[in-house]
């Protein structure tokens, strides 16, 4: 009986999220994108960070393990030297006034872009929410992680060292 209810559940919410038709991974090219910034100060541009070590993040405020990831994300972004590690986010929610609020509480540092359509998911094949992606100097994607639970920030943060480390020595 539960299933019976459960089923149009999962189909509405297949039909409304925008999927490619394969799921970027290590080794792919990440794509070049600028949307419009969350906060309304012009947009926000992958290909201005070429160079850096990029990490993209997709959240959205009603996504639990998302709003777990933010706070460790801003740590994060504190223990990385500038010139060489960026921060980016997309941000899903439909509505943007839910995101600012969830930021109000847990502010954060780094760009945000605003994807309400949810065009950007698609381009990366984003199956779970949130998915981050760990980018290199060239725009190659070098790290995936999916999902978010206790302890995920100690194993990013070390995909991170690694990636400077190998980029520091001129390894690819």
């Amino acid at each position: 009986m539960r299933t019976r209810f459960l089923a149009p559940l999962f189909l509405l919410i297949a039909c409304a999220w925008p999927l490619s038709a394969v799921a970027l991974d290590e080794g792919d090219r990440a794509p070049a994108f600028s949307a419009p910034s969350l906060f309304g100060d012009g947009n926000v541009e992958l290909g201005k960070y070429r160079g850096k070590i990029v990490y993209l993040d997709f959240w959205a405020s009603w996504c639990g393990p998302c709003l777990k990831a933010i706070p460790e994300i801003e740590d994060m972004r504190g223990e990385f030297p500038e010139d060489q590690f960026q921060v980016i986010a997309v941000n899903l929610d439909q509505k943007a006034k839910k995101a600012l609020r969830f930021l109000e509480k847990n502010p954060i540092g780094y760009p945000s872009a605003a994807d309400p359509k949810g065009s950007l998911p698609g381009q990366f094949g984003v199956e779970t929410m949130p998915t981050s992606y760990l980018i290199d100097r060239d725009g190659v994607i070098r790290y995936v992680h999916k999902g978010f639970s206790r302890g995920d920030g100690s194993r990013i943060r070390e995909e991170i060292r690694m990636l400077l480390k190998e980029q520091k020595l001129g390894k690819n």
